[in-house]
């Protein structure tokens, strides 16, 4: 939490300013008691009325300044915590823009949007009640302590007994909540991440008859966070019963010595009044901290969440001395293998091929054999554990990963497509980009057709995720946003699977005369999609089995034999 409250030093002359109106704040209200006894002591025993008015108005216009001060620093704390709780949401946006996606898939999206979310809603919560009560609840207890006593010493000695008893109170009820708050947290996640998977995959789930099974899956997490929530909540209970117990037992014993005090003529009645009075804002103001210390541990686990995503550390970083890239680049790869995280045998083993300008590179290869994760290497999603991936002669590790990912056009077989107008989504990449590039993109990715039947054309509206259109058409729009941006390097990961045998072809044909001088790596698994490239890798387990033309790997290498066979085959029992 200390280290999170750092981020606030922006906001320091607020805070200060904050302060001070809560002095004001808790002088007034200091004040009050005092000149309340006086119009008792001496205006209403005496039967002074000019007295009475006049310490009357002193008390009006000093309550109305106390008002203006708490309702001025009402304003500046909401601008302080909402201020702090946005800087620190755009702080978390950016690092984990920055991470891996291997960092990104270790936290889980379900786990980041709660830490993005509710986290920092509970910080922002405690930090509004602490600017407010952490200063003034210390400086009313101090200062009705003192006040009391210097009305009177005998009965104000009775704070010696009640605080150390809230004092104990408080801290043994935080620290039993803390493990729980922090594991309420935990199952919030659990929550978040089955009602997602829900949401995402609620075809699959209705395909299969798994409504059932899915909604007692959600019962089980809800009830595991209800169950630990309950069980702070109910020791947090404990709280406010137990400061208004030892509130009106300080207060009964006030009126007891007191009275006896009056009676023995060692103590004025406006006196007493006062005391009960500074009693009664002194145990008020412990009742308000301790609600803010009871809500600590719950913020507590939050901070350590967001700390958590703060601290880390993606591997990749940018050069210190980056290097540029030559205008049309060839991508190279040199004995490149990779191993994911803890994971005991390699992704990728011993890589080795260059992709040249000019020229199309394809790769095949079997389910899990390693395609996605080589095309990957490039863009720097992660970094290749052993070997080298170069990008016209040059480490990838050496070049800036903006400037290295601002010549490569990426288009992946699940097109993702944000929420807004089309024309948006196609402009994702190049904002500069005119109508005509993006006429002449969607002509190209064969879209321009089912385009233009679209209520409103490239200005249409997309939902999110693209749900309003077929796999298809996403991934045709995928393909212009990257044509669209007119890159040195091409990247398609199997973009083509989800269009038929002659979209697929006239579509690659247009490719052609926009990639003339880029190096294009197409990842598939239809060997008509491949068969036109000048070279062909044949990928199996993560290593390289073969490499030429169609023709060359027809006549010598088996697996692709396999391949090719497979898919006449299928063909024909499809015809």
């Amino acid at each position: 939490m200390l280290k999170l409250l750092k981020g606030l030093l922006p906001y320091k002359w607020q805070i200060l300013l904050i302060v001070s109106l809560i002095g004001l704040q808790a002088s007034a209200d200091l004040m009050l008691p005092y000149l309340m006894s006086n119009v008792v002591n001496y205006g209403i025993v005496n039967g002074d009325l000019g007295y009475i008015l006049r310490q009357g108005g002193l008390m009006v216009a000093i309550a109305i300044g106390g008002m203006a001060s708490t309702l001025t620093m009402m304003y500046f704390v909401s601008c302080v915590s909402v201020g702090f709780c946005r800087d620190l949401r755009q702080n978390i946006f950016v690092k984990v823009s920055s991470l891996s996606v291997h960092e990104v898939d270790e936290l889980g999206t379900a786990s980041l949007i709660t830490r993005t979310t509710n986290d920092i809603t509970q910080i922002q919560i405690v930090l509004a009640l602490a600017l407010r009560l952490m200063v003034s609840a210390p400086i009313m207890i101090v200062g009705a302590a003192v006040m009391s006593y210097r009305k009177d010493a005998s009965v104000a000695a009775i704070l010696w007994v009640v605080i150390p008893a809230i004092l104990v109170s408080i801290l043994a009820i935080a620290f039993v909540t803390m493990p729980m708050f922090k594991e309420t947290q935990r199952r919030l996640d659990v929550v978040n991440l089955v009602i997602r998977e829900k949401l995402s995959g609620i075809r699959v789930i209705r395909v299969f008859n798994k409504e059932k099974d899915e909604a007692a899956r959600f019962d089980r997490s809800s009830h595991g966070l209800a169950e630990v929530s309950t069980r702070a909540n109910r020791i947090m209970g404990l709280m406010m019963p137990l400061m208004n117990l030892f509130l009106n037992l300080a207060i009964v014993a006030v009126i007891w010595f007191g009275g006896q005090r009056i009676a023995s003529g060692h103590l004025e009645v406006g006196n007493m009044m006062a005391v009960i009075q500074y009693f009664t804002q002194l145990l008020i103001s412990l009742l308000l901290l301790s609600m803010v210390i009871s809500m600590v541990p719950r913020a507590q686990a939050s901070a350590v969440r967001i700390q958590e995503i703060l601290v880390m550390q993606s591997p990749l970083q940018d050069p210190q001395k980056p290097k540029t890239l030559p205008r049309h680049p060839d991508v190279a790869f040199e004995n490149v293998s990779l191993i994911y995280g803890d994971a005991q045998e390699e992704t990728l083993s011993q890589v080795s091929f260059t992709a040249k300008s000019g020229e199309i590179t394809a790769i095949i290869g079997g389910t899990g054999s390693g395609k996605t994760t080589l095309l990957n290497l490039i863009p720097r999603f992660f970094d290749a554990t052993g070997g080298t991936v170069r990008v016209g002669g040059v480490d990838v590790r050496d070049l800036p990963q903006g400037a290295l990912r601002e010549v490569i056009g990426y288009a992946s077989q699940k097109a993702l497509l944000f929420s807004g107008s089309l024309k948006g989504n196609l402009k994702f990449g190049t904002p500069g980009a005119s109508d005509d590039d993006i006429e002449e993109a969607l002509r190209i990715a064969q879209a321009k057709d089912f385009v233009s039947k679209m209520p409103k054309g490239i200005d249409s509206h997309i939902n999110q995720g693209g749900s309003n259109l077929s796999g298809g058409q996403k991934q045709r729009l995928s393909i212009a946003r990257a044509i669209i941006k007119k890159p040195s390097i091409y990247l398609f990961d199997d973009t083509f699977s989800a269009l038929d045998y002659k979209t697929d072809r006239v579509l690659r044909e247009g490719l052609k005369e926009v990639t003339r001088d880029a190096a294009v790596i197409i990842v598939a698994q239809r060997v008509s999609t491949v068969q036109d490239a000048h070279k062909i890798i044949v990928l199996e387990d993560g290593r390289i089995e073969d490499m030429g033309t169609h023709e060359e790997l027809l006549a010598r290498c088996g697996i692709y034999q396999e391949i090719v066979d497979s898919q006449n085959q299928s063909t024909q029992e499809v015809e």
